[in-house]
């Protein structure tokens, strides 16, 4: 009977090979899932390396469009943000990853699967709940986790054994995807430093990106992204292109402080060119097309959507009532943006849209209306504040002030 291990070729993977051979005399799989960031190079460099420590076999499975599918898309829709700043870029796709690693380890008949992940961060918990719901007759094996290894650890371990480690392999933990990268090293175990540079993998720092603008007319119908400047791509595609033009005008990188699911804080640096240009846009479109009431409800629930699918609540019931209301919510998000890349920021230069609720035929806000004089906006005035004036009065021993009824 095999083991089947989840595979980035990263340190903690690298580790887990011959680790999980030496330790239970069984044949090991690896297995990687491409949720984005993965080239032909890759790929093939990927290849190697799971020989060269040691691999019965290596699978490498497509899983972005089902990643864009199932995630990602209400993500967009969502305008999700953690914390108003973080769009939940590599863990988002652990739930695929997860599925297929399950789908290859029934194909191989595998008592188990192993994963990289420590005691300490969120992906544990993500895969692990993920694995146990598609897979609960399979093992879950977590050497790293299990036995507090550090990276100093699995780097004397894999050294030791003729293995090759590269230097910034150990200084910094750098998990690339489609809908972002995330990194890790000294600097985010605290609060007070910034991420060098040279840390980000592919991003353009903001002060070295050119000094001409960026300008860019994005298309949405039913609230996703269909088209780049009148040129349709699939979505897979066109965050792609995204991510390669935003990069190179340094837009996308920040750092996130936030709440992991053990209930301690964390920090993560991050690039993300495509998720901040969409999601930056897609809200800007919906400003003209939706209620009040409709974006305050969407805004709530989203934040919500993303908190769960953050802390690995994918399969609950709610988040399909929460999809669906936020689809709901879509059918008039169609129109186009015009946005601007300069120097690390993103800019709205204008959108429009056939359902646009501003509608200058009716009024121009602070110049003229159509729907009503003087004597209706008095009146509005005065009506708006009668519960302020209750209140006020209920809870003062004299009149404090004359509202005039």
């Amino acid at each position: 009977m095999s083991i089947v291990l989840a595979f980035s070729g990263g340190l903690d993977t690298s580790f887990c090979v011959p680790y999980l051979k030496e330790t239970y005399g069984e044949p090991v799989y690896t297995v990687t899932v491409n949720t984005g960031g993965i080239t032909e190079e890759d790929a093939l460099a990927l290849e190697q390396k799971s020989q060269t420590l040691g691999a019965a076999g290596h699978y490498l499975v497509e899983g972005r469009y089902e990643l864009y599918d199932d995630h990602l898309s209400y993500l967009i829709k969502g305008n999700v943000l953690r914390g108003g700043v973080y769009p939940l870029c590599v863990g988002t796709e652990r739930v695929v990853q997860a599925r297929k690693t399950v789908e290859i380890a029934r194909q191989l008949g595998a008592k188990a699967i192993a994963h990289g992940s420590t005691g300490a961060g969120n992906d544990q918990v993500r895969f692990d709940v993920a694995i146990r719901l598609l897979g609960d007759d399979l093992e879950i094996i977590t050497p790293i986790r299990d036995k507090g290894l550090s990276r100093q650890d699995t780097t004397a371990f894999l050294l030791e054994r003729g293995f090759e480690v590269p230097s910034k392999t150990t200084s910094y933990s750098i998990n690339k995807g489609l809908w972002g990268t995330t990194v890790g090293g000294a600097e985010t175990l605290g609060t007070t430093d910034p991420l060098p540079d040279d840390a980000y993998p592919d991003t353009v720092a903001p002060a070295e990106s050119p000094d001409a603008h960026l300008d860019l007319t994005l298309t949405f119908e039913n609230g996703l992204p269909t088209a780049i400047d009148g040129v349709e791509a699939d979505a897979v595609a066109l965050i792609e292109t995204l991510n390669d033009l935003g990069a190179k005008y340094g837009v996308g990188r920040d750092i996130h402080v936030g709440d992991t699911i053990l209930g301690i804080k964390g920090r993560v640096g991050f690039e993300a060119p495509a998720p901040l240009i969409l999601i930056t846009a897609h809200r800007e479109l919906e400003k003209i097309v939706l209620t009040k009431w409709q974006r305050f409800q969407k805004d709530h629930l989203a934040d919500f959507y993303g908190m769960l699918l953050h802390e690995a609540q994918h399969f609950d019931p709610v988040m399909r009532d929460i999809e669906a209301f936020i689809d709901s919510s879509q059918a008039v998000v169609n129109g186009t943006v015009s946005i601007r890349l300069f120097k690390g920021h993103i800019s709205i230069l204008g959108c429009d849209s056939p359902h646009s609720m501003f509608d200058t035929g009716v009024a121009t806000y602070g110049e003229h209306n159509a729907l009503w004089d003087g004597r209706d906006a008095r009146g509005f005035c005065q009506l708006t504040g009668v519960q302020g004036y209750l209140a006020l009065k209920a809870g003062k021993t004299e009149k404090t002030s004359d509202f005039g009824f």
